[in-house]
């Protein structure tokens, strides 16, 4: 089965970042760990962009933190966050552009029992990933992989297996307070894996 998931080429990723929000939706996240496959097709992501996003780490300045940032897109950008959890991102754009996606959540496919384990007493499949920190968690994606190559072999986001058609909804991000008013967050309407899957007034379906 893993031989069929197949890396994206950077040049999914050096597109516009709102672009590659919106077309990461549908695609599968997969994990190779301790001979197991981990699986997942990502349902919610977040666009970031430096230039003008107070939200974005590399808002107006390069740090320690942020240089990853500025690196070519299809790096991967992980951050540690409320002192307890990591949140995994994939840059976009050209190098220096200070733009990326984080990964909200995804619908477990492969590994489920894995990811369970993972992530202890969840009983509950729908709120096994249904967030940034939990499919980390569940993905053991840690700092160890910040700075490195999101189209490697043994981490990376693949095509599906069977194409499935789907409507993606857009709205306002959350969880943040500052750069909260973009319409930055993109997610797969009616998918029960979403953090906050119901679709409200403030939501609305792309064209």
């Amino acid at each position: 089965m893993s031989k069929l998931y197949k890396p994206l080429k950077h040049s999914f990723y050096l597109r516009d970042t709102l672009d590659v929000a919106k077309n990461l939706l549908g695609k599968v996240l997969v994990k190779k760990v301790k001979n197991r496959l981990l699986a997942g097709k990502i349902v919610e992501t977040e666009a970031y962009i430096g230039d003008h996003d107070p939200a974005c780490h590399a808002y107006r300045k390069i740090t320690k933190r942020s240089r990853t940032l500025y690196q070519i897109g299809g790096t991967i950008y992980v951050y540690f966050v409320y002192g307890n959890y990591y949140c995994f991102n994939i840059v976009t754009e050209e190098e220096g552009r200070g733009c990326a996606v984080l990964i909200r959540a995804i619908e477990p496919l492969e590994g489920i029992e894995y990811m369970k384990d993972n992530r202890g007493s969840v009983k509950n499949i729908y709120e096994l990933t249904n967030g940034p920190s939990k499919l980390c968690l569940a993905f053991e994606i840690e700092s160890d992989l910040n700075d490195k190559d999101i189209t490697g072999s043994s981490f990376f986001v693949s095509n599906p297996l069977t194409e499935k058609k789907f409507d993606i909804a857009v709205s306002k991000r959350i969880g943040i307070n500052v750069g909260k008013e973009f319409m930055y967050r993109f997610f797969i309407k009616d998918n029960p894996f979403v953090t906050r899957h119901k679709f409200n007034k403030e939501s609305f379906l792309l064209k």
